[in-house]
């Protein structure tokens, strides 16, 4: 196969670990741990894995030896960059503690498990995928492990291995369900450890104990490229404005980190949204009053970041697609309607009021996405939802009124992007390089030390990685009761952008600055593997505000 400069290059580079796994590890347990809500709820759900302590590795001069053992692995969910050297420094810890180990991996996602398609990884296949991005090694999927019956497959296949242990690599759903899963096997003591390790470009798999979600790194910094140059284009032509949407469904955390590295006019988070109770009306004339400033001062141009999720953040859009959902769910006489026309009708009959007042002033072709196809859960696919275009649409129209007034003077002439698949498979920066092996390779102590419904975690990110600090943590300690498909369920619990953490209040005293200058950009560039520590090294503007750092 023939390979690019770079990926020949990368592929010789060495992930840097944290300074305890230079010799023999110990284990320090703390105290008891309880989940974020839900308590009791939680403890009942999972009386075997519930209140384990939080783990932290110590060095230790004293040498062990382990048993040989086979230990299999998943990828879970979306791509991330990254997931490859986590499976790599999962395979080299393996290896450390006994050369007779051995590795398989599932292939296809958690289905692999359940229907016993796999694969064993030596050393010529890992090392073909050493810091490189994608997931194609083995392939991912986003099969559920939630049944009885796919544990009982799963423990099928474990057997005929000798699998002891499973490593899921996956967000917070994935590792929701690595948690039921070690549940089951060790309430019915089949011998079979389940490990986490945090996986999602969207960030929002982040507490106390995982400082970040492996892949939000590259993510951001391929997509702050992007916008950089945009903006440098922005700059040079001075006649567009660009409205840029970014990944992050549930969280806006992609767009509030790519905002602090490239400092555009405008970017939208959705929490804030939520908190201030706004509409897409106010949303709208947020944008109109930046870009009739702008205009006022002969700046036709500008960038806005608006996070994918946006939509479902607008509390009045939010009811309104909550009774979609309920309405469009196996409707029989909906599916039947063949026209547009019809359909719009019919949908605007069915709602209340409210909802119909909100739906009525979408752009037609918003309002036919919301009315689309379900994903697996039931919901809307936001992703199908062109938010930007909608904006764009809304402002364009209001403008022309404005104009019409004289209180508009300038010109308005926009451009759409949305940045998601771009950053999944980006070869990961030096930071998820080092990270996701430090994390895979923290689960094979984790594995070896007979542990299980635990999280990989590696922390004080801001820091060399030799001082990084290497452990595990419960994944009940994660986890509350949310409504899903009409029931209860445990689930690890969300991390929203905190409207009064350190990055959004950076963010939030810069905003006005950055919406009115026209020298406030900044263009991050691509990312650099190579050079000195403060071009390659650094982490996300994020984690430096989060841990009190300057940026």
């Amino acid at each position: 196969m023939k390979k690019s400069p770079l990926q020949i290059a990368r592929a010789s580079y060495q992930p840097k670990l944290p300074a305890v796994f230079k010799g023999n590890v110990a284990l320090n347990e703390g105290a008891a741990t309880q989940s974020v809500a839900d308590q009791d709820e939680i403890k009942a759900l999972f009386p075997n894995t519930y209140g384990m302590p939080i783990i932290n590795f110590t060095a230790t001069e004293t040498a062990k030896s382990y048993p040989a053992i086979a230990v299999g692995v998943i990828l879970s969910g979306g791509q991330a960059p990254g997931g490859h050297n986590v499976i790599s420094g999962l395979f080299d810890g393996l290896k450390k503690l006994n050369p007779n180990n051995k590795l398989y991996g599932f292939l296809g996602g958690p289905s692999g498990l359940v229907e016993h398609k796999y694969m064993e990884l030596t050393a010529d296949i890992v090392d073909e995928y050493r810091n490189t991005g994608g997931f194609d090694i083995i392939g991912s999927g986003r099969t559920k492990l939630e049944e009885v019956a796919q544990f009982e497959e799963g423990e099928k296949i474990c057997k005929k291995l000798g699998i002891k242990a499973i490593v899921i690599i996956g967000g917070d759903d994935s590792n929701t369900n690595a948690c039921v899963l070690a549940e089951y096997y060790k309430n019915k003591n089949a011998g079979i450890q389940v490990i986490g390790c945090p996986k999602t470009i969207d960030g929002d798999l982040k507490n106390e104990m995982i400082e970040a979600s492996f892949g939000f790194d590259t993510a951001c910094k391929v997509y702050s490229e992007l916008i950089g140059n945009i903006q440098r284009d922005a700059n040079s032509a001075k006649k567009y404005w660009h409205f840029i949407r970014l990944m992050g469904r549930s969280a806006s955390h992609i767009t509030l980190e790519c905002a602090l590295q490239s400092q555009p006019n405008i970017c939208i988070i959705s929490e804030e949204v939520e908190a201030k109770n706004m509409t897409l009306n106010d949303i709208v004339d947020e944008i109109i009053k930046v870009i009739v400033n702008r205009a006022n001062h002969g700046l036709n141009f500008g960038t806005i970041l608006i996070p994918e999720g946006l939509i479902e953040f607008i509390p009045a859009m939010k009811r309104l697609i909550a009774e979609l959902n309920d309405l469009l769910a196996s409707n029989g006489e909906f599916n039947s309607l063949t026209t547009d026309d019809e359909k719009r009708q019919y949908v605007k009959a069915k709602l209340t009021e409210e909802s119909r007042l909100v739906y009525s002033d979408l752009p037609k072709g918003i309002a036919k996405q919301l009315t689309l196809d379900r994903d697996p859960h039931g919901n809307v696919q936001v992703s199908l939802i062109e938010t930007e275009k909608m904006l764009i649409e809304m402002v364009a129209k209001k403008l022309a009124a404005l104009k019409a007034q004289g209180i508009y003077k300038g010109k308005f002439a926009a451009i759409h992007h949305f940045f998601g698949y771009e950053g999944r498979c980006a070869a990961p920066s030096n930071f998820d390089t080092d990270y996701c092996y430090s994390l895979g390779y923290t689960a094979s102590i984790l594995i070896a030390e007979n542990k299980t419904g635990y999280m990989s975690s590696v922390r004080n990110l801001t820091e060399s990685a030799d001082q990084w600090i290497a452990g595990g943590v419960p994944i009940t300690m994660m986890m509350n009761m949310e409504r899903r498909h009409g029931e209860m369920k445990p689930v690890i619990q969300k991390a929203l952008v905190r409207l009064d953490g350190a990055p959004f209040k950076y963010f939030a005293t810069h905003r006005v600055e950055w919406a009115n200058e026209d020298t406030s950009y900044i263009y991050p560039g691509p990312i650099q593997y190579y050079g000195p520590s403060e071009v390659c090294d650094q982490p996300t503007h994020t984690l430096l505000l989060e841990q009190g750092k300057m940026i």
